[in-house]
């Protein structure tokens, strides 16, 4: 019966820890999976017919280039599954500079978030090129901003 109860006990002990352990955790890598939810509302900034039905040249490239750091942190297999119109909303009422100032607080924010040392080799290149696309459509936003401040 002692033994029946320390059994028990110590299953109970077990089945408890293994709990704690993997109940909470949100994943291997839960900067990627907030930085791809930085990087969609970001976009969503930046996105077509978000505010005037225009978007010129570099407004397209900058999505491009998210677009592609999106990509390169899926094929990372860190996929939440969500699309790329699941972001916050987007401020109907915020004009062109404000929306861009927004972008590149979400791209800073990407950024940031895998940027951190990567203990997987296999998936340095991927963040690599992730964060060089990031890089990319933040040089192209802050001279969105440097033009929009000049009209």
């Amino acid at each position: 019966m002692k033994t029946a109860r320390y059994c028990a006990v110590l299953l109970f002990f077990v089945a408890a820890c293994a709990a704690l352990t993997f109940a909470d955790e949100p994943g291997r890598h839960p900067a990627y999976l907030h930085a791809l939810t930085d990087l969609r509302h970001a976009r969503a900034h930046l996105e077509r017919g978000t505010w005037s039905g225009r978007m010129d040249r570099e407004e397209d490239h900058a999505v491009a280039e998210i677009d592609k750091a999106i990509g390169e942190i899926k094929r990372a297999s860190i996929d939440d599954g969500k699309n790329l119109n699941d972001h916050p909303p987007v401020d109907a009422h915020m004009g062109h500079r404000g929306r861009y100032h927004r972008a590149l607080e979400l791209l800073d924010k990407a950024h940031n978030d895998i940027a951190r040392e990567e203990d997987d080799p296999s998936v340095r290149g991927l963040r690599n090129r992730a964060l060089r696309h990031i890089d990319e459509a933040h040089r192209i936003v802050e001279h969105l901003v440097a033009q929009a401040s000049n009209d």
